[in-house]
C-alpha cells in the first residue's frame, strides 16, 4: 500500500503564503508524476499541479497558475507553494502520485481525478 504523507497545511490571512510538503515512498519512481489535488467542500476534487519525475515538466491549473509552484525538495520530498491566498483556497489538498500518459497531456490523470496513489490530505484555510 503506497502511502504519501502530506504536511504543511494551516489557518492562514488573506494575501499570505504557505508551502505543502509531500513525503512519497522511495519506489515511487522517475516512471511517475507527482501532483496535488485540492478538494472544498460541496465542490468536486480540483488538479492543481503537477510535475513530471523523469522529463521535469509542470503543468499548473489555471485557477492557480502564476501563484503556485510545485517542487522536488529532494528523492521522495515534494512541495506545492502557493502565494496570495484568497478565502477560495479554502480546501484540503491532497499529494497525489500516478504513471504520466504518453504525449503532451501526461497529467491527464490529474486533471480526472483517476491518480494511482493518494495522500489523506491536509488543510489549508484562509480567512
Amino acid at each position: 500500500d503506497v502511502q504519501l504523507v502530506e504536511s504543511g497545511g494551516g489557518s492562514v490571512q488573506t494575501g499570505e503564503s504557505l508551502t505543502l510538503s509531500c513525503v512519497a515512498p522511495g519506489y515511487i519512481t522517475s516512471s511517475y508524476f507527482m501532483g496535488w489535488s485540492r478538494q472544498a467542500p460541496g465542490k468536486e476534487r480540483e488538479g492543481l499541479a503537477a510535475i513530471h519525475l523523469s522529463a521535469g515538466n509542470t503543468y499548473y491549473a489555471d485557477s492557480v497558475e502564476g501563484r503556485v509552484t510545485i517542487g522536488r525538495l529532494n528523492a521522495n520530498t515534494f512541495s506545492l507553494h502557493m502565494d496570495d491566498l484568497k478565502p477560495d483556497d479554502t480546501a484540503m489538498y491532497y499529494c497525489a502520485a500516478a504513471r504520466p500518459i504518453y504525449g503532451v497531456a501526461w497529467y491527464r490523470p490529474l486533471v480526472s481525478g483517476e491518480m494511482d496513489y493518494w495522500g489523506k490530505g491536509t488543510q489549508v484555510t484562509v480567512s
